[in-house]
């Protein structure tokens, strides 16, 4: 069964040509224009998989969208579409729980391979390859499965990350013992958007800080360097994938 995406957005012009992309990668896009229709199809549609959602829409704020999800649907991926000047947005947003974001104006294949990646992380796109049980990068006993884009802790429970704070902490752990500027692991984790904002990688930070660190307020693997950036402070072990 093809995934179903919802895209919702006014601009009908955005809305026939991400059709059209996401369709020719084998997606269900089913399409509203107006935040009220979206959460009626949201509550009547429980099969869709994952939400393209624009914060400007003609009848409600897509924040005030965003929050309704999260109440009704808190395990459904949502990616916002963002224009310019919508910083402050992008943040509360993301401090709500959406996955990620993308900025307009934007290229379609960014969209599509954003999109492949949350649902790989979700579980709703079957990986191509198979690996073994300790695959990844490893530290302090816990695992980021590269492949299907999880976090097992050392219980070998998974820690649910958003696209978002999956991208950080790969990045961080590719680095690791590196101090990173937040310019640095701006272009790490969005290299193909148009337009990102210091701010959040810093909330991504608070994020990831309060599902590994055993004290997320005297953080011990990401550390804070004052006036410089981020450092992950583990040592890091790559294990080879291998099939199954």
């Amino acid at each position: 069964m093809k995934p179903a995406i919802l895209l919702v957005d006014d601009d009908l012009a955005i809305c026939d040509v991400l059709r059209d992309v996401l369709n020719e990668h084998v997606f269900e896009v089913r399409v509203c224009h107006s935040g009220n229709d979206a959460l009626t199809a949201i509550t009547q549609q429980p099969e869709i998989a994952l939400v393209l959602l624009d914060m400007i829409l003609p009848d409600i704020n897509g924040l005030l969208v965003l929050q309704h999800i999260q109440r009704q649907r808190p395990d459904l991926p949502v990616v916002m579409l963002t224009g310019l000047g919508s910083e402050s947005d992008v943040v509360v947003g993301l401090e709500m729980g959406a996955d990620d974001y993308i900025a307009k104006p934007f290229n379609p294949r960014v969209v599509v391979a954003r999109v492949k990646a949350v649902l790989r992380r979700s579980g709703a796109l079957a990986i191509e390859t198979t690996t073994t049980k300790t695959s990844g990068l490893h530290f302090n006993g816990w695992r980021l499965d590269t492949e299907r884009c999880q976090l097992l802790n050392p219980q070998l429970e998974q820690i649910d990350l958003t696209q978002g704070e999956y991208g950080l902490l790969l990045a961080l752990m590719q680095n690791a013992r590196k101090v990173l500027s937040r310019e640095r692991l701006l272009e790490l984790t969005h290299s193909e958007s148009l337009e990102v904002f210091d701010r959040t990688i810093d909330v991504l930070i608070m994020r990831l800080r309060r599902k590994i660190e055993i004290n997320p307020h005297q953080p011990a693997l990401i550390k804070t360097i004052r006036g410089i950036g981020y450092v992950f402070s583990a040592d890091v072990i790559q294990a080879e994938n291998s099939a199954a």
